[in-house]
């Protein structure tokens, strides 16, 4: 199957779901919890509405952090599966801080071969394919009022890579070894993490970024490694995952400092029984 094909109509029901969650943000807007207590909006559902509506039509089943309820004898036969977080980083949407995304990624036989992360309030778009590679794109001057994404609709393929940049982007070679990760899910283990790694660097420095925000610094080359040594589901990595390993990044689950230092460097798999991944690393080669 060519995955292509299915970057335009990806990115389309991204932006859709994007400005109608953006829309709630700049609002009032009541929190719920679910039953994990973590919270969920109005905003969460109606992106999930968008994006399970705009995909519908390829007729590949949807597997998302709101419509999660699919039992593993049905998906286990699936070739192809769409995983989707329609709105990652729902704290820092709760909070305001602007760290949040929609993701959608394409899962072919367990592993991701084409992801879609747009950011609402910077309007940075994030894509990838596994035969092409990732690619960012600054929406600011396609965005246009009331409809806001009405200027992208011209755009195929061909002519969004001839203005998308290539990722990794050029960084200033003087800067610090980066260290990203979670603004709202520190850990212990994080932090001894980063304690082993400024023995090798002395002047290795710690940013803070929510959601999958994580997974572009460093396939943008502005983080150089993003350790995840806490819980996350599928939906919450899938479209990073693909982004930050077209961009010649590696993601690898994590075991131990040792197995990190030594051990094989095995990849993060989808759609298993259990839907939680292990810790991992995402870093540049």
């Amino acid at each position: 199957m060519d995955t292509t094909r299915f970057i335009i109509p990806c990115i389309r029901a991204a932006l859709d779901a994007g400005i109608a969650a953006r829309k709630i943000y700049d609002q009032d807007f009541t929190v719920e919890k679910k039953a994990d207590d973590s919270p969920i909006t109005l905003a969460d559902r109606r992106s999930h509405a968008i994006i399970k509506a705009s995909l519908k039509n390829f007729q590949i089943p949807v597997l998302s952090e709101e419509g999660r309820a699919i039992a593993y004898d049905q998906r286990s036969g699936w070739e192809y599966l769409w995983i989707v977080d329609p709105l990652d980083g729902t704290k820092e949407f709760v909070k305001k801080n602007g760290e949040f995304t929609i993701n959608i990624a394409l899962v072919q036989h367990g592993a991701p071969v084409m992801g879609v992360i747009y950011v609402p309030i910077t309007r940075m778009l994030y894509f990838a394919e596994q035969t092409m590679g990732a690619f960012r794109f600054d929406l600011h001057d396609k965005m246009d009022g009331e409809n806001e994404n009405a200027g992208f609709f011209d755009y195929d393929l061909s002519s969004l890579l001839d203005t998308a940049e290539k990722l990794p982007v050029k960084q200033n070679p003087d800067r610090p070894y980066t260290v990203v990760g979670s603004r709202s899910h520190s850990t212990d283990e994080l932090v001894s993490f980063v304690e082993e790694i400024k023995k090798e660097h002395a002047d290795a420095r710690f940013i803070s970024a929510g959601s999958s925000l994580k997974f572009c610094l460093v396939a943008e080359g502005a983080a150089d490694i993003y350790p995840r040594l806490g819980p996350t589901m599928e939906w919450d990595t899938a479209a990073g995952d693909l982004i930050a390993r077209a961009s010649g990044a590696v993601v690898f689950a994590y075991d131990s400092q040792i197995s990190f230092r030594q051990g094989a460097k095995n990849p993060l798999v989808y759609n298993k029984e259990n839907l939680l991944n292990p810790w991992f690393v995402v870093m540049r080669k």
